[in-house]
């Protein structure tokens, strides 16, 4: 994770996203046509890229290990100020930390998976002066998962989420949906069955990225011509975009989000 301007993040908060795919040469070229991105290397050597829009840090792509049997995916990390503590609080609830934490760069990251087995990162260390929801960082984090009050109470635990001590994340419940806000605007959504309702089998619980575009349907035709897949463009959630889930042809999946109703077909 580079950090050419260093900043203390929130505590708690997403503080980057990264892909890590088996070709960085062909994603880099994916995204690029897809979403407008270029690359510049990263300090942490020739296998990682940081992607730019209009000058400013969007992403991280990096490259697999070959000999790592682990499916491409984006991931999100989320700011801690002790890696090794918050890696105790998941074992201790029954989750995994599958890697780290380890040195990285001028930091420390590892990576997890919650109880349901979504997958998440967490970083001790300064940052870049980068925040979901504002500039050209994703627009907001999503949680897919069976019992969004359940993984809430897990999280709120792991990353000191809504407690009285100063520098945290805030919760609120709206429409049986978790909100987490960093302090001054929302930076990720927790979504499942209802409060009360018994968890959803058929999700498979994941960690979503969204990203701005300024025409889904555009992106989501440079999307097929450049090999990937994508679903239909829908409404959001709250009716006030439009947005379209696309995976790369190495298997990444994301989803594309714009201002304004869908366009009709």
């Amino acid at each position: 994770m580079p950090s050419p301007c260093p900043t203390s993040p929130v505590r708690g908060a997403p503080c980057w996203v990264s892909l890590l795919t088996h070709d960085l040469r062909a994603a880099e070229s994916f995204y690029g046509a897809v979403l407008g991105w270029r690359f510049r290397p990263a300090t942490l050597g020739e296998e990682f890229a940081v992607a730019m829009l209009d000058g400013e840090p969007v992403a991280g792509v990096g490259a697999l290990v070959q000999s790592f049997q682990v499916p491409v995916s984006w991931t999100a990390y989320f700011a801690v100020e002790r890696a090794d503590d918050t890696a105790g609080r998941i074992r201790e609830r029954g989750a995994t930390v599958a890697v780290g934490p380890l040195k990285l760069g001028p930091g420390r990251a590892a990576l997890a998976a919650d109880r349901d087995g979504a997958t998440f990162g967490f970083w001790e260390g300064q940052t870049l002066s980068w925040s979901v929801g504002t500039g050209h960082a994703p627009a907001i984090l999503e949680l897919r998962t069976r019992d969004a009050f359940a993984a809430a109470i897990f999280y709120a635990e792991v990353f000191d989420w809504a407690t009285d001590r100063p520098g945290g994340c805030q919760v609120t419940y709206e429409h049986d949906e978790v909100i987490v806000h960093d302090g001054t605007h929302v930076v990720a959504a927790l979504r499942g069955g209802g409060v009360e309702a018994a968890p959803d089998p058929r999700v498979r619980p994941q960690w979503h990225v969204h990203f701005r575009v300024d025409d889904v349907r555009r992106a989501t035709e440079a999307a097929v011509a450049a090999g990937g897949t994508v679903t239909p463009v829908t409404a959001t959630r709250d009716g006030s975009g439009s947005q379209a889930m696309v995976r790369d042809p190495d298997g990444g999946l994301f989803t594309v989000t714009a201002p304004g109703a869908p366009p009709p077909d």
